[in-house]
């Protein structure tokens, strides 16, 4: 039996397992690298200028291809990596990453730059291992794959001996194991069994005002086909999480948005006037159901999840079913012809009602021509703009509020990549998408305080022509957090505290000219489109550096948790007070200003009180 090192394994096992880029900060696994390009040159060694972008690009690799990111560290940058490993994990994304770290040899003596970084990785990987003998390069690597892509995927991290992994230089007897199966999400599809299915179509029968809430597994599952097939089966509306934005075209008519805290409005009152809500692939978490407000927990629920722990966790079920999205949806189609469908025409009648009204509310923002340039129009015109094959990789904070909102997906083949909640996202990720799809259009939306977190991956970009597209809304602030630091001040900040919040008017159109890429400045809504074109047919990589208004915010879905003190917002809703009166969220009454009467639930409208005030407020 031949001896090779253990580098030679690695570099192999990456080959067989289909992966085509490295994401890495030097210097680490330096024989590997030099093995990668010496018999598998095919595979891209993306050098970054931080361990933190790198992991980004990872992710956003991962999660377009379906196939596991990699990204290394050495032991001095091991938090960093950890640090952007938080993404993933919150996302659901197959991520793996490798460190160097400590030797045997030295522990406890005070080496340069290392201490042990290997706790800082358990609560942001499924697994988290070490390496300290060249003979585990294989089983190690093999189970990565594994973890990483079952059940809910997820980051895993090996941490190899030596600061810079450097016992990839050993040599063993050992030779790679590579099980192509588990080099794709998912792996595996665990099926329903049929007495479940029966059980969710029965009720979805006898329901009035079924709703269906489609997460991130659905797109993970690539079940979003099968959900608009259903959906028109069953003539159910479908409202989004974030995440799952991409599952159903924005255009569908049983679209209802997304819905929760960054959302639309519209989908907000679908979901809560539904009298049976049927998640699917989604964790019910509070960005998705506004901290369980949207709907009510006690709402009659439904949960198909491919992760048994998430079933029931928020909302007592009527049926839960254990099966991979796809497969789910699959059989239900299949039965749903032996369970009759109810006259649903008055349901959907007013679901088209909201969303017309929430069109007609927005309709002067999303077209408007003021100057300086409105998001709602950038929104609208990356909607109007995109290719049927674009990717949108979309950043958290007023960048993820705008596009959930007033952006629509419309066509079955775009993609919409949105963090779990990390500002700055969105660049990075952006650079790891387009690695992973070269051949379709990516374009990155982020903000000018997002974009300054990784600013200097424009010449990562540059340097591996890698030719994203990234939009950036720049208002030269953060004025998200203006709204917050108002109420901090007693509801009017002084005029120095927009230090807290505010930036330097910088023309990254022109930095990004330095940097080498093409810069693109857009002070008039009138030539959003030009410049997206102009930018979609560059061939190298483009910043569309869009100047808009300070002054206008999102209509408010604040990521703080529901307050239980007197007078205090759910959420904020569009600044209008909602105070929770019962625990659950089940009952409310709706909040009043100063001036105006008390209202309860209108005679006149079906829709709940506490749903209308999330609805209602004045134009940003």
């Amino acid at each position: 039996m031949s001896r090779r090192t253990g580098a030679r394994i690695v570099a192999d096992m990456l080959d067989g397992y289909g992966v085509t880029h490295v994401f890495l900060v030097p210097a680490i696994l330096r024989r590997t690298l030099a093995e990668i390009e010496q018999h598998h040159p095919h595979i891209h060694r993306v050098v970054t200028h931080g361990e933190k972008a790198a992991a980004y690009m990872a992710d956003g690799y991962a999660r377009v291809t379906g196939r596991p990111g990699v990204v290394a560290a050495q032991v001095v940058g091991a938090l960093n990596l950890a640090a952007g490993l938080r993404e993933p994990f919150l996302a659901g994304s197959p991520v793996i990453a490798l460190t160097g770290g400590r030797s045997p040899a030295t522990k406890f003596r005070h080496v340069y730059q290392e201490i042990d970084d290997l706790p800082a990785f358990e609560p942001v990987t499924k697994f988290n291992g070490t390496i300290d003998d060249a003979s585990r390069f294989p089983d190690m690597l093999r189970h990565a794959f594994r973890v990483a892509t079952t059940g809910s995927p997820g980051p895993v991290h090996l941490q190899i001996q030596g600061n810079e992994g450097q016992l990839d230089t050993a040599e063993t007897d050992a030779e790679p194991l590579v099980e192509p199966g588990f080099a794709q999400v998912p792996p595996v599809r665990p099926a329903p069994d049929d007495e479940s299915v029966t059980a969710v179509l029965r009720l979805l029968a006898e329901a009035r005002r079924p709703v269906i809430v489609a997460g991130g597994g659905v797109r993970t599952s690539g079940a979003g086909a099968e959900l608009v097939a259903l959906a028109e089966a069953l003539r159910i509306p479908v409202a989004t999480s974030a995440n799952g934005k991409d599952t159903i075209p924005g255009t569908h008519p049983l679209s209802a948005g997304v819905v929760g805290t960054y959302s639309r409005e519209c989908a907000n009152q679908i979901v809560g006037r539904a009298d049976l809500v049927c998640f699917i692939g989604t964790a019910t978490g509070g960005m998705t159901t506004h901290f369980w407000a949207v709907p009510p927990i006690g709402t009659p629920a439904v949960q198909i999840d491919i992760e048994p722990s998430r079933l029931g966790r928020n909302y007592p079920l009527r049926a839960p079913v254990v099966a991979d999205a796809k497969a789910a949806l699959t059989r239900m189609l299949a039965l749903a012809v032996h369970h009759g469908q109810p006259d649903r025409t008055a349901w959907l009648s007013e679901v088209d009602d909201a969303k017309a009204a929430w069109r007609a509310r927005y309709r002067d923002v999303l077209t408007s021509d003021a100057v300086p340039i409105r998001p709602e129009r950038v929104c609208a015109e990356l909607t109007a703009g995109l290719p049927a094959d674009a990717v949108l990789v979309v950043d958290t904070g007023h960048a993820g509020m705008w596009m959930a909102q007033f952006h629509d997906i419309t066509a079955p083949a775009q993609s919409y990549l949105r963090t779990a909640g990390h500002l700055g996202w969105a660049f990075s990720a952006g650079i790891g998408a387009k690695c992973g799809a070269p051949d379709r259009p990516v374009v990155a939306f982020t903000g000018d305080a997002g974009f300054y977190y990784h600013l200097g991956e424009v010449e990562t970009a540059v340097r591996r022509r890698v030719n994203l597209v990234t939009v950036v809304n720049n208002n030269h602030g953060g004025n998200q957090s203006k709204r917050g630091f108002d109420r901090a001040y007693g509801g009017q900040a002084t005029d120095r505290a927009r230090e807290l919040w505010t930036y330097k008017d910088v023309d990254f159109a022109r930095i990004a000219e330095e940097m080498g890429a093409l810069g693109i400045r857009v002070d008039k809504p009138g030539d959003l489109a030009g410049a997206l074109d102009r930018a979609l047919s560059a061939d190298r990589p483009v910043v569309v550096d869009v100047h808009t208004d300070i002054g206008v915010v999102a209509p408010n879905r604040s990521p703080d948790p529901p307050s239980d003190q007197d007078g205090a917002l759910i959420g904020g809703w569009l600044g209008r007070p909602c105070r929770e009166i019962a625990p659950g969220g089940a009952l409310f009454r709706h909040g009043r200003r100063r001036g105006t009467p008390r209202s309860g639930r209108s005679r006149k409208s079906p829709w709940p009180a506490a749903i209308r005030c999330l609805s209602r407020g004045p134009l940003p």
